[in-house]
């Protein structure tokens, strides 16, 4: 078995505002110690697949930026997306290139900016997922138990056991479910059987592909049009005229929820993919009532509060449940509760003239 990994390293971000921007996003953020959320991606995976045989996705503005945070990955591997157009064509422009080189090789697909408490756990599911599917036509995705209702993740219903590999259960999808509301979260919980959708697949290149011109012909005929130009001088010319009319659509709605060949294997290896403030502060150490602090300061009569700013003093009195950020001059203070809305309040931003913070 040859394994491929294809990071998946587009999006702007935007819920971890100020201190990403349109020209630095998350992923390439220093969050959680010395290596990048990119950097630490490959990190992780650095022994079960060398250098060479990494993609990474990555709009064209950030193409540089990725080149920079990890040269050991060849330049070409890095694949420049003239625009995005969401997972399914990214997924589909790192399958090509993984097809043309090895089309049984099997692709882990891997989003930049997830969390892993258990590094070690993680490769050896990983290797697990792998296996199965290089054993068949097998769409595997990696599915995590909830440890709370969270309605910020697509929730999976577990199907019946396909087998063991590596000393782990696989099984089959029986059913996804888009992000629940509160209710519904609380019941998938209750009820057991069910696994948060981490958004980490691990498939055969050609399986992948097949998948792609079943349930979504459109976009594969734009891919074939890109393949055929592979290793051409007009390669790049075919991309930027195809690509942007490729669909925009996510990998998991266009292909996961539609395939019946959809196989899951638990990982139990303290996940997050850390998509907010709150998200991020439940990793960092915090006070007796709370409180996370980044920085200098004194947080009095204060509790659940989020505080970021490496450059400044800050001092809060007889509040709760904030989060206080600053980075370059640009400050956020907003309601913990609120934070999924960020992007809501960086569009705002732009629509009142501020590019330049963001």
């Amino acid at each position: 078995m040859r394994l491929f990994v294809a990071v998946l390293a587009g999006g702007g971000g935007e819920r971890f505002w100020p201190l990403s921007c349109r020209a630095r996003p998350k992923q390439f953020l220093r969050l959680f110690g010395e290596r990048t959320m990119l950097q630490e991606t490959l990190h992780r995976v650095r022994h079960l697949a060398p250098a060479q045989d990494v993609y990474v996705v990555a709009g064209r503005e950030h193409a540089g930026l990725v080149r920079e945070q990890l040269p050991e990955v060849p330049p070409e591997n890095v694949l420049a997306e003239p625009c995005g157009r969401d997972t399914a064509a990214a997924v589909g422009l790192a399958a090509l290139h993984v097809a043309r080189r090895d089309p049984k090789g099997v692709m882990a697909v891997l989003p930049a900016d997830h969390y892993i408490a258990d590094p070690e756990g993680f490769a050896e599911t990983l290797l697990a997922a792998a296996e199965l599917a290089a054993s068949g036509p097998w769409l595997v995705t990696l599915g995590v138990t909830p440890t709370r209702p969270e309605t910020g993740y697509g929730y999976i219903e577990r199907g019946p056991a396909i087998g063991e590999v590596r000393g782990r259960t696989a099984y089959r999808a029986a059913r996804f479910t888009e992000k629940p509301d509160q209710e519904r979260a609380r019941a998938f919980l209750a009820r057991g059987g069910f696994w948060w959708n981490s958004g980490m697949f691990v498939w055969r290149a050609d399986v992948v592909l097949e998948g792609i011109a079943r349930h979504l012909p459109e976009l594969a005929a734009g891919l074939e049009a890109v393949a055929a130009a592979l290793g051409t001088p007009s390669r790049d010319a075919v991309l930027e005229r195809v690509y942007p009319g490729l669909p925009r659509v996510s990998v998991d709605y266009g292909l996961m929820e539609r395939a019946d060949n959809v196989a899951v294997v638990p990982l139990e290896a303290g996940w997050d993919d850390v998509g907010s403030w709150p998200a991020w502060a439940r990793h960092m150490p915090s006070d007796g009532r709370g409180n996370v602090l980044q920085g200098r300061g004194v947080l009095l009569d204060t509790e659940g509060c989020i505080v970021r700013a490496p450059g400044r003093v800050v001092a809060t009195l007889g509040v709760r449940d904030l989060i206080i950020v600053e980075e370059d001059g640009r400050l956020l203070v907003c309601a913990r509760e609120r934070a999924q809305e960020l992007k809501r309040l960086v569009a705002a931003l732009k629509e009142a003239g501020y590019d330049d913070a963001v």
